[in-house]
């Protein structure tokens, strides 16, 4: 989630009023997900992005970034929208109709709290997906490339020993976590006939099986 961008901070260097708090690189990673797809998937020439048009930041302007990724990649992306529980029927219809050879997830509350579901759906149709968080990969989903949850809960564990020693939060700066965690589960790249390259699983934080 981009703090700036859905007005909970004036900015990340000086947030003003009584928040502050830690943010994660999801937003700016959806094109890294893109490009670790198609390192996994190179013969999908189609891809579908999944955005929530309802988020309070910009979902076009990531939508743009992964569609530029794409044009470098010589991927046509497809762009889908989803921000209720009845569009998910619609949207893997229009997976099947698009021939799409894979889904990236874009970053979205509304999705995160359904990732289970979106997992499932993604192994009932067979479509090699790609998303944030390792939650969706252990629910069936193939990859998932995001912002360190552990390392997320840490950072804000000491900005919260800091504030209760005395320190203003509006005084602290918004803090951006910077690890990222690549995860991988094997039983649904085997299920879909993909062979994970030795690469990719040198750089994977888990192997899922």
């Amino acid at each position: 989630m981009d703090p700036v961008g859905v007005g909970l901070v004036t900015s990340l260097d000086r947030p003003g009023g009584n928040i502050t708090g830690v943010t994660q690189l999801n937003l700016e990673v959806s094109p890294k997900r893109l490009e670790l797809l198609h390192e996994l998937v190179p013969k999908a020439n189609v891809i579908a992005f999944l955005i929530n048009p309802n988020l309070a930041a910009s979902p076009e302007g990531e939508a743009a970034d992964v569609q530029a990724a794409a044009r470098k990649l010589g991927v046509e992306v497809h762009v889908l929208k989803a921000n209720t529980d009845r569009d998910f029927d619609a949207v893997f219809a229009k997976l099947i109709q698009l021939r799409a050879g894979g889904l990236v997830i874009g970053s979205s509350v509304f999705f995160v709290a359904r990732q289970e579901q979106l997992a499932a759906l993604t192994v009932r149709h067979a479509v090699p997906a790609v998303f944030e968080n390792r939650q969706f990969v252990a629910a069936g989903g193939l990859m998932s490339y995001g912002g360190s949850l552990p390392d997320a809960y840490r950072l804000a564990g000491i900005y919260t020993g800091r504030i209760l020693k005395g320190e203003k939060p509006g005084d602290l700066p918004v803090q951006r976590g910077t690890k990222i965690e690549l995860y991988i589960n094997l039983k649904t790249a085997k299920a879909l006939g993909l062979s994970v390259p030795p690469t990719l699983q040198a750089r994977a934080d888990e192997m899922i099986e």
